[in-house]
């Protein structure tokens, strides 16, 4: 197999790994009922006058299942870790009592669970869009390349099993999601 080919099939398959990368750290995002400190990574708060993910300006931890402790190095850091929380707009309502902030992060309502599996449904098909164009992509690139036709067609079929390989593991991924999020 020549280089060119190799190529084509080996940045196929990086493509297709990183569309199933991007999905579990998009599931991180998406909330099961449980207190994680990822649920506030993306919370950015103003550290004299420069937005600063949270992790960086305090300590985030679950002291239970159904609170998240913010230590701020700083506690003049506080009402800005409050404001930052708000303005993530991540349905959480923070409370401090003058060292750190505490958010009780409340149980899932059954309705909220069906939105998040949708949400999570939504984020498996992207994927899997992603997915299929890396097939599209390396397909056009195998004709373009001067190949014998049933070289071509071998490095077409070889690529939908890899297509068809992520697809499945898409599919495990968001099923193991979707019992998570179901699971009170």
């Amino acid at each position: 197999m020549n280089e060119e080919v190799q190529f084509i099939i080996d940045s196929t398959k990086e493509g297709m790994d990183n569309a199933l990368i991007h999905l579990t750290k998009k599931f991180i995002n998406i909330r099961a009922g449980k207190a994680m400190p990822s649920m506030v990574s993306g919370v950015m708060v103003d550290y004299y006058g420069t937005p600063t993910p949270i992790s960086q300006v305090a300590n985030v931890s679950t002291p239970d299942g159904m609170t998240i402790s913010i230590q701020p190095w700083e506690k003049s850091l506080i009402p800005e870790i409050e404001k930052g929380i708000h303005l993530a707009n991540i349905g959480f309502n923070p409370m401090n009592n003058g060292e750190s902030v505490i958010i009780n992060v409340p149980p899932l309502t059954e309705e909220r669970r069906v939105e998040l599996v949708k949400q999570a449904k939504a984020e498996a098909e992207e994927s899997k869009v992603g997915v299929r164009n890396d097939r599209k992509h390396a397909n056009n690139e195998i004709k373009k390349a001067d190949l014998s036709e049933d070289l071509t067609k071998n490095l077409e079929m070889d690529i939908q099993k890899m297509t068809d390989n992520h697809i499945i593991k898409i599919d495990a991924v968001f099923s193991l999601k979707e019992k998570e999020i179901m699971t009170v």
